[in-house]
């Protein structure tokens, strides 16, 4: 069902938004409107000077962009196709953006909603859902990235009613600017994972921001050090026991991933579409070569077919049918299309495919990140792999 208000992109071909409700729809024209006057025209200036546009916070979550899933947070009863779509919307206007709001309402804040208490999800997630407070998501280490499950170095000690963590984080996306950064560390006593609410101005607990990245420029991640750094028991994730609990946050936003990923090949995608319908070569439009076309209709092919995987796989979220294996195989499926699709765009677009003012260069860039987080293809491909055969291939 379908208002005044929807307003199908190109790129939909199939027409999927149909799948949204009215009020889904509502919000996702408010969502777009404001990605598209606010968000596009800043992008790539900001991209440029690696720096992150601090007054969108606030307006984002007016709109309902950080915690839609939880109780305590949401603005309206919504789907997991809708949650889904608003990622595709602001991956695909910018993927930083479109990171910053993964890791605020997926990662940080499905940590809490997931593994907190009922107490902390009332303290958190109200805040975070208005950007009164800004989280982070501290698992991936200098020397664990996809063997964080047996590989985490970072360790937690408990004394009476606190808890001492040492250790290092790196790629922590919002750290140098975040209020809470939700820390998992190795429990020193039964070699379990836990998660714990470290605030950022708590001693001993330092972040840098990491230079000279050359894709998600606007991301602000950082590495963590953490010294002899004192947490209260209260501050512990009271339902985080073990990984296993850590990999539900993952599953939980996995998908949405895969979503934000379409949302950078549309970005691309459109942007080449404009571009070959100016754009003349021996005295005719690029757009009316048959090469270009060629280019385009995979191009196209690519999102409608990632659109259809994502929608089914969210789908089964919403039943309560969606297992690792599914948003594993929707994340490495779209990330791989992404970046054939962005590759195709800059093609057809010759040098000034490389140009931040043509509007690919950023989503080329930015998909190396996107293809990366959130599992790599390889470990996605085994998660599905093991659902295929019923036997593990990871390396114990």
């Amino acid at each position: 069902m379908t208002t005044s208000k929807t307003n199908y992109l190109s790129s939909d071909f199939y027409f999927a938004q149909d799948a949204l409700t009215a009020r889904e729809n509502d919000n996702i024209h408010d969502l777009r409107a404001y990605l598209e006057s606010e968000v596009a025209p800043i992008a790539d200036d900001y991209w440029e000077r690696a720096e992150f546009p601090h007054q969108v916070i606030k307006p984002l979550a007016e709109l309902g962009a950080y915690g839609p899933i939880w109780e305590e947070s949401r603005q309206f009863e919504n789907t997991a196709k809708y949650r889904g779509w608003a990622a595709l919307e602001s991956g695909r206007v910018d993927g930083s953006v479109s990171t910053f709001i993964g890791v605020t309402s997926g990662l940080a804040m499905g940590s809490i909603g997931l593994a907190g208490s009922p107490e902390q999800r009332a303290e958190w997630l109200p805040k975070m859902a208005t950007g009164e407070v800004i989280g982070a998501f501290g698992l991936t280490e200098p020397l664990s990235g996809s063997d964080a499950a047996g590989g985490l170095r970072t360790t937690a000690t408990r004394h009476g009613d606190s808890w001492t963590l040492n250790g290092q984080k790196r790629w922590i996306g919002n750290a140098t600017f975040a209020d809470v950064v939700v820390i998992w560390a190795r429990d020193t006593a039964d070699g379990q994972v836990k998660g714990f609410l470290v605030t950022t101005d708590t001693p001993g607990f330092t972040a840098t921001k990491i230079e000279r990245k050359q894709s998600l420029r606007i991301v602000q991640n950082a590495d963590i050090t953490m010294t002899d750094v004192v947490v209260p028991e209260e501050r512990r994730l009271q339902l985080a026991n073990s990984f296993r609990d850590t990999a539900k946050v993952l599953l939980l936003t996995r998908a949405d991933v895969a979503w934000q990923a379409i949302g950078n090949s549309i970005g691309a995608y459109e942007s080449a579409v404009a571009y070959v319908t100016e754009r003349e070569q021996f005295g005719k439009k690029l757009s009316s070569f048959q090469l270009v076309q060629d280019l385009l209709s995979r191009c196209l092919s690519n999102i409608s077919a990632s659109i259809a995987l994502c929608m089914q796989t969210s789908d089964l979220l919403d039943q309560g049918r969606q297992t690792d294996a599914h948003a594993s195989m929707a994340k490495s499926f779209a990330t791989s299309k992404m970046r054939e699709t962005v590759g195709w765009c800059r093609e057809v677009m010759g040098g000034n495919g490389i140009v931040l003012d043509y509007g690919v260069a950023r989503r080329f860039a930015d998909a190396e990140a996107i293809y990366s987080f959130e599992g790599t293809r390889e470990m996605n491909s085994l998660i599905v792999g093991r659902a295929i055969t019923g036997t593990s291939a990871f390396v114990s």
